[in-house]
């Protein structure tokens, strides 16, 4: 059957070639995928026999833009953070949309970073010789004696581009940066610092506040627990007080458990006219026992205040 010049190229044009392409579209294929690559000895030294690191990368990748190999060949892990190496970072910004131009140059001793984002001036970032000397990095083993304009230019490339673009860069650190970063040393142990030791609760004051933490137990303002808790910040309980505190919850009702009302007023008033802490921390044990939560709310603001006010 003859075709006209015309037809063929048309049946050209509707036939066009497939690309094959083994992204993963669900999670499970990504773990298969993971798993294969970890077994490839195509992969870096980071992500061989670990398809953890591979699943992660693929990740990080598809929020960067980057198809899973690119992923894998591009981000490194340097003292245990991912980060992108710097030809990658500068692929990535410059084909963004927002980029209009990068820029760089080296004088021998200074490089210069140019960049422009669409609809901003112009800025750059500088990284000599004197800087890295600062650094630390001037006479250091390895890139920065054997490298030293190239490890310049990617100083200051990253600082640009991480400063102008950091929303294409998802916050990436970069590669070349994240070397130079002296890693986490051992400061030794942590000092313990040891708490203060309080004063058992004064029994006289613990029988003055009882009745009124029973009532806040038995109407449900609070639980035995809060109420432990909250005496515990002024003093220590004993065991025997701490039972004392919990008999409500084993039964006991409102009018058995305190024969009178505490009025906000009253509370406010104490907490006023306290002379010193101990009067206070004594005024607010009585604060659980106020029924409206809006004056508990109250008086706790007026505690902590007239804490402050007598412990500056």
């Amino acid at each position: 059957m003859n075709h006209t010049k015309a037809e063929s190229t048309a049946l050209t044009v509707a036939a066009p070639r497939q690309q094959f392409d083994l992204s993963p579209q669900t999670f499970e294929q990504a773990l298969t995928f993971s798993n294969y690559l970890a077994d490839s000895d195509m992969v870096p030294k980071d992500f061989k026999g670990k398809p953890g690191n591979c699943l992660i990368a693929m990740q990080w990748g598809a929020e960067l833009g980057l198809k899973p190999l690119q992923a894998l060949q591009n981000l490194a892990i340097i003292n245990g953070r991912p980060s992108l190496w710097g030809d990658a970072v500068i692929a990535l910004v410059r084909s963004s949309s927002a980029c209009e131009y990068v820029i760089e140059e080296d004088d021998g001793r200074t490089a210069t970073c140019k960049v422009k984002r669409r609809g901003e001036p112009e800025q750059f970032r500088t990284f000599s010789m004197d800087d890295a000397k600062a650094a630390g990095l001037l006479n250091k083993q390895g890139p920065w004696s054997q490298y030293p304009k190239r490890m310049r230019q990617m100083r200051a490339r990253a600082f640009a581009l991480r400063d102008v673009f950091p929303d294409v860069l998802r916050g990436m650190p970069v590669a070349e940066e994240v070397m130079d970063t002296p890693t986490e040393r051992f400061m030794g142990p942590a000092e313990v610092v040891p708490q203060p030791q309080l004063d058992t609760y004064p029994t006289e004051q613990f029988e003055k506040n009882l009745p009124a933490w029973r009532l806040a137990i038995a109407e449900g303002r609070a639980t035995a627990d809060q109420i432990i808790a909250r005496a515990k910040t002024k003093h220590a309980l004993t065991d025997e007080q701490q039972r004392l505190i919990r008999e409500p919850a084993a039964g006991t009702n409102a009018t058995e458990a305190a024969p009178v009302q505490v009025a906000a007023q009253q509370v406010e008033q104490r907490l006023r006219d306290a002379a010193d802490v101990d009067a206070l921390n004594e005024a607010a044990a009585l604060i659980d026992a106020i029924q409206q939560p809006e004056a508990r709310a109250g008086l706790d603001s007026l505690y902590e205040s007239r804490l402050s006010d007598l412990t500056a």
